[in-house]
């Protein structure tokens, strides 16, 4: 997707893929990530491993990776149950020199079948 570029030095990436968000937006060096969620998974941990595959696509489409993240959000729909399932998957992915701040919670998501959501933050 080419990137749409506005006034005062932002960049917004993945502008088609739903009208009311972009999927991630570059200002000052920073990259800000929408919550990225799948709901094609048939269980937490394909669904985790899905969403990640998403922030990888969109920070190197914003020219970084997951070395330079600096916050990170994880909604899970039910998190006693699929806590420990996405944790695995998650410090499986996580680059062990470059851990960033991280706030875990539940929360009902955008649709049933949905079952984690994560949102990050990283430097260029």
């Amino acid at each position: 997707a080419a990137p749409y570029n506005s006034s005062g030095g932002i960049t917004r990436l993945g502008t088609e893929v739903l009208p009311t968000m972009s999927q991630a937006v570059v200002h000052n060096e920073i990259v800000y990530l929408s919550g990225q969620v799948d709901g094609t998974g048939e269980d937490v941990v394909a669904q985790t491993k899905n969403v990640l595959a998403k922030v990888d696509a969109y920070l190197e489409e914003a020219g970084t990776d997951k070395s330079k993240l600096l916050t990170s959000t994880i909604w899970l729909k039910n998190i006693e149950r699929d806590f420990g399932a996405m944790n695995e998957v998650w410090c499986q992915w996580i680059d062990d020199n470059n851990k960033p701040v991280r706030a875990t919670t539940e929360a009902s998501l955008a649709a049933p079948n949905m079952l984690v959501e994560i949102q990050v933050t990283a430097a260029k």
